[in-house]
């Protein structure tokens, strides 16, 4: 996992920015294939949703211009996972999905192409959204543009989130997109100051997490079922049909932007892991106990754990023994 529990699972918990400088050579993409890829998943569901549901997952403001951001981005993957992606003669190449785009951003198989339902994706896709498309399956995360100079995330290429819907977002300012979000005053008060940090030259990290009954990384509020665990489950029960699910969170600087118009690519790393499986020891379990246990009541609602919070402090609390 990509995820740093100490930096994340925080005491008391609070809804806060949690904003943290990334190391020197820290990358910042994940290949959706590999070795390290393990089945692929995110690449899976990823397919699944920009084929049944683009018009939700790739959106864009009226007459913003994503191009230097998608720039950016490509140049970063290039630099960072050159077995992953590359750029040459105006093409676009994922060699681990086995295709590209052309100049004319046509669909070209490399080699025997060996994910074909990605070339057919592609090829049904508007011409405008097969280079984020393409992007989008050859790594893991999810991407957005956040522009300082409205404070506002005018496009997204988003088929993983994280209960929430991209498709009522897109254009909203930071305060706008988070003000569902329980206990938001910290991050509300903080976003102005947040926006023109992120959108600088400084590369920075934060991590979110949660616990749900749901596996899927994708979230879409529209195929979520909010019933969450069923009545009556023992705390055991419960606590294997639970998921432990994180967010690492980063930000691409977009280059040769105008003073006061600066630009971040803003990248989203979701997994899923089984709860019974997410914690390294005892010090983990009870860390994860202790924020639970300091959750306040809207943001056990806002997250659907105010049913679930007694038997899993209960579970929680028999690992930390």
């Amino acid at each position: 996992m990509s995820f740093d529990f100490d930096a994340a699972v925080h005491l008391p918990h609070r809804m806060q920015p949690g904003l943290r400088k990334l190391a020197a050579g820290a990358t910042q993409l994940t290949p959706s294939t590999g070795p390290r890829a393990g089945v692929c998943r995110h690449l899976r569901e990823k397919l699944a949703v920009l084929g049944a549901f683009p018009d939700q997952a790739l959106l864009s403001q009226a007459g913003f211009d994503a191009q230097p951001a998608m720039q950016a981005l490509a140049d970063h993957a290039a630099a960072e996972h050159a077995d992953s992606f590359a750029q040459r003669d105006g093409q676009w190449l994922a060699p681990g999905l086995g295709w590209a785009l052309d100049a004319q951003d046509q669909p070209q198989p490399l080699g025997s192409g060996p994910w074909p339902e990605v070339g057919a994706l592609l090829a049904q896709l508007p011409r405008p959204w097969r280079r984020a498309a393409l992007l989008s399956l050859a790594f893991a995360e999810d991407f957005a543009v956040l522009d300082a100079q409205r404070g506002t995330l005018p496009w997204l290429a988003v088929a993983l989130p994280s209960m929430w819907a991209p498709e009522e977002k897109v254009g909203q300012s930071f305060a706008q997109a988070h003000a569902p979000v329980a206990d938001n005053k910290l991050l509300i008060d903080a976003a102005p100051h947040l926006v023109k940090l992120v959108t600088g030259p400084q590369r920075w990290e934060r991590f979110v997490w949660t616990l749900t009954a749901h596996p899927r990384l994708h979230g879409h509020p529209a195929r979520v079922d909010p019933a969450r665990w069923a009545a009556g489950l023992s705390d055991e029960a419960l606590a294997a049909q639970t998921w432990f699910r994180t967010e690492r969170q980063t930000f691409i600087p977009v280059p040769g932007r105008p003073e006061g118009q600066a630009q971040a690519v803003f990248t989203i790393l979701v997994q899923t892991t089984p709860l019974t499986q997410a914690l390294q020891g005892r010090q983990q379990a009870q860390r994860l106990h202790d924020a639970l246990a300091s959750m306040s009541e809207a943001v056990l609602a806002y997250r659907g754990l105010s049913r679930a919070r007694e038997p899993l402090l209960r579970w929680l609390a028999a690992q930390a023994r």
